[in-house]
């Protein structure tokens, strides 16, 4: 998939949030923006993207997006309970209809921890239910960038999925 495949998921996602009169606020850790800036290259998109963060430390985690110490204390920032924690507090924060958080492992080296390169979690909130999904990729080639293209692809689907 290339560039401009993600930025047609982001064309979808912004028809559909449109459509839906629907809000949207992304939650970024190991896409270090790339999320944001994908859905910023569509014209006219300020209609519904009400803006982004980039919570790489745990700190920031917790008091931008109000992800609880204790849920990173017992499952760390790469977690399905953090991707959500991610998503429904992004919402939150930007007062938006629709959440995006991204948390893993890009790699090419390790966190430090037991978790492997190349895991993933992305969460879209909707008010309703929140949507998580676990990706365990293996890139032997570009491994940085083939996984962080990946999450991204992954919340572009997601954002559809929970609209």
């Amino acid at each position: 998939m290339t560039e401009q495949k993600l930025t047609a998921l982001a064309q979808r996602d912004f028809e559909a949030l449109q459509q839906a009169h629907k809000t949207l606020a992304v939650a970024e850790s190991c896409t270090g923006g790339w999320l944001s800036k994908v859905i910023t290259e569509i014209s006219g998109v300020s209609a519904v993207y009400l803006g982004g963060v980039c919570t790489y430390a745990n700190s920031a985690k917790e008091r931008l997006l109000g992800v609880r110490p204790e849920t990173l204390a017992a499952h760390g920032a790469v977690s399905e309970q953090t991707a959500r924690e991610m998503a429904e507090g992004v919402r939150k924060a930007f007062g938006a209809d629709v959440g995006v958080g991204i948390t893993g492992i890009a790699g090419p080296a390790s966190d430090g921890t037991d978790k492997p390169v190349g895991l993933i979690y992305v969460a879209a909130a909707n008010g309703a239910t929140t949507v998580v999904r676990e990706l365990r990729n293996e890139f032997r080639i570009d491994v940085r960038e083939q996984n962080r293209y990946s999450a991204v692809k992954t919340a572009l689907e997601l954002i559809g999925e929970v609209l």
